[in-house]
């Protein structure tokens, strides 16, 4: 049975699963990302922190279990919610042969932007890359597209920002830039994130809220520091290596 959806909230999962043949990437989980909250997925490779993005981004088809943006069914509104929806991923990357300015300016059109050249510029301002908007993708660093596919991501100003690893490639100064900018979105837009990273002092800097995942479940929830000191650790690195190497909480 499906819960209520509070006004405040932006995405409801409940009793999700995802199995592939006779392996269950995500075993009954359930969460709630509220409007203005920087949620972090936590948890080792394999734990069944992409497999939950791709459900949420409708690239992958749940097994069983609900998924709610916004107080709507995902599954019967998929267009209207991915319109206020966006993702950026480390792993991701643009049509080398088009520069920044290009790339952007087709997903402006895309997502329907009313002034696509000035929503362009403006992503553009807010992520340092104006220097490189005529450069061409391919002649990008990592670190580079990272940021652009991160500047694609606001170009339609998403209610919903979905990340996987978005400073996994960028330099000390670049990811404390990166992070503020999240942090002003969630202040300014009310943006609701939900972001993976592998980065624990960047989970307690950012994040209101972690899931921490194990085996395909949520085996722990709530404020980093909460949850650091009711397992006794001394931060949220040494609670994640001791999750992985014993495999509980």
């Amino acid at each position: 049975m499906i819960s209520t959806l509070s006004a405040s909230s932006a995405i409801e999962v409940r009793d999700l699963a995802k199995s592939y043949r006779n392996i269950e990437a995500v075993r009954g989980v359930s969460f709630d990302v509220r409007r203005g909250e920087i949620v972090g997925l936590l948890g080792p490779n394999g734990a069944g922190k992409t497999t939950i993005l791709q459900t949420l981004l409708g690239t992958l088809t749940p097994t069983s279990g609900t998924i709610r943006f916004f107080g709507l069914d995902f599954a019967g509104n998929r267009e209207s919610i991915l319109a206020r929806v966006n993702f950026s991923s480390t792993y991701v990357s643009l049509p080398y042969s088009l520069t920044v300015r290009e790339n952007l300016g087709i997903f402006a059109r895309l997502y329907g932007a009313a002034e696509p050249g000035k929503r362009v510029q403006d992503v553009l301002d807010r992520l340092d890359l104006a220097d490189l908007a005529d450069r061409y993708a391919s002649h990008l660093s990592s670190g580079q597209m990272t940021r652009v596919c991160l500047a694609k991501a606001l170009i339609n100003d998403p209610e919903v920002l979905l990340l996987d690893e978005p400073t996994a490639s960028l330099d000390p100064d670049m990811a404390d830039r990166v992070r503020k900018t999240l942090v002003g979105l969630r202040r300014d837009r009310n943006t609701a994130i939900l972001v993976t990273s592998h980065n624990m002092r960047e989970i307690e800097a950012l994040c209101d809220r972690i899931l921490f995942l194990h085996v395909g479940r949520i085996i722990m929830e709530g404020p980093p520091r909460e949850i650091t000191a009711r397992f006794g650790d001394a931060d949220l690195e040494t609670l994640f290596l001791r999750v992985a190497r014993e495999g509980r909480g």
